[in-house]
């Protein structure tokens, strides 16, 4: 079973009114949290993610919370190092936003991408301290100017899944 059967088996795509993060509404939701908990579908997740990882890497990046599970895994199947991107500006203890250590070339992956919001935000955040991001792996493309907003700032978006075939009644 390809990874977008596994996503619908699992129960990751949600119909009813949900609010998006990037603020829209929509009729459908994919919870990746719920399949990156399932060790077979994040196993999935990262190897093939792992494909599209550039042989130039030198670290993972994934913003808090549902990409961290997936920096994570796919650390642990590349041997690449992984740094946490913190959604807000942290008050205490250093101060950044940032935890781990940033090595030059960057790999962002996310869990779902909508608007591109989320993965613009980790994309300044790591250029701001030194970073060079080029891609961003993203397992779920909803389709909604993700891909664009990134071509804006230089950075070319790898879906596994897109959402048209997510949707699909098989």
């Amino acid at each position: 079973m390809g990874l977008a059967g596994l996503l619908q088996e699992c129960g990751a795509v949600q119909f009813g009114d949900f609010r998006l993060t990037s603020g829209r509404r929509s009729k459908f939701y994919v919870n990746l949290k719920l399949a990156a908990t399932q060790p077979l579908i994040l196993e999935q997740i990262t190897t093939e993610m792992a494909l599209l990882v550039p042989d130039e890497a030198e670290v993972i990046a994934g913003m808090e919370l549902g990409a961290v599970p997936l920096a994570v895994a796919l650390s642990l199947k590349t041997g690449l190092p992984y740094v946490m991107i913190r959604k807000g500006e942290r008050v205490h203890g250093t101060a950044s936003r940032i935890e781990g250590k940033l090595l030059g070339k960057v790999i962002v992956v996310e869990d779902v991408a909508t608007t591109g919001g989320s993965l613009l935000d980790a994309i300044e955040v790591i250029r701001r301290e030194g970073g060079v991001v080029e891609q961003a792996i993203v397992v779920v493309d909803r389709e909604e100017g993700a891909d664009e907003a990134l071509r804006a700032v230089e950075v070319e978006l790898l879906p596994l899944v897109r959402i048209g075939s997510l949707l699909q009644d098989d």
